[in-house]
């Protein structure tokens, strides 16, 4: 499976594209230049066609997939697999520890940014005993990119937000200089601002003098 993923890849590739996709991403990792929804159209139809048998083969080849890529659309089919249809039962505590791996391999806000939302966030909302911990220990962490899924785990949970923890994941992040701490900040409660503005509002002024500029007008942006 992950040799057809990168074979096909690479034959769907522009070189010219390429190039550009590079230079926007900011990336080390190149490019085969195929666009992100032409990405999942060429492992949907893999995935498809090829069932894994066990939860561990899926873990396996995701992490595989993902941990050797030689090039960047090789990382978006790994979070495809992982979030393939028929794996959905494997979304459970689990897993967080091989989305962490992912988390810290990949590293740029590309890849986190989905495993923060549709991965580790899904997993959160159903089981918030058991993954709730392990989220207040990524508020801390040393690493920025576990922070920022801290901050934005919680994107697409709209009433049913965990208040404390959102607080928790801002408030011991608002010091932090990192552009892409402050845009988490930001993205957050610009989220939630879409179910509860006025408790957004209400954050956002009692903390005037802590939050940075980007995080309060990401905040404000449609209050």
């Amino acid at each position: 499976m992950i040799a057809r993923v990168r074979s096909e890849l690479a034959a769907a590739g522009d070189p010219e594209r390429a190039i550009g996709m590079q230079r926007y991403m900011k990336s080390d990792m190149p490019f085969h230049g195929v666009r992100r929804p032409d990405v999942r159209g060429i492992c949907r139809v893999i995935f498809d066609e090829r069932p894994l048998d066990s939860e561990c083969t899926v873990d396996a080849t995701v992490e595989q997939l993902f941990t050797t890529a030689g090039r960047r659309e090789e990382l978006y089919g790994a979070l495809q697999l992982a979030r393939h249809r028929s794996y959905r039962p494997y979304q459970t505590p689990v897993r967080v520890p091989l989305y962490r791996t992912l988390i810290v391999t990949g590293a740029w806000w590309d890849t986190v940014d989905e495993i923060a939302a549709n991965l580790i966030g899904p997993i959160l909302l159903s089981h918030p005993d058991q993954v709730r911990p392990t989220i207040v220990e990524w508020v801390t962490d040393a690493n920025l990119w576990l922070r920022r899924t801290a901050i934005i785990a919680q994107l697409a949970a709209k009433q049913r937000t965990d208040l404390d923890l959102l607080t928790q994941a801002i408030d011991a992040n608002t010091a932090d200089a990192d552009f892409f701490v402050r845009k988490a900040i930001g993205w957050a409660l610009r989220q939630y601002a879409r179910t509860d503005p006025e408790w957004v509002r209400a954050f956002v002024a009692e903390r005037e003098d802590r939050l940075s500029g980007l995080s309060k007008r990401e905040a404000r942006k449609h209050l």
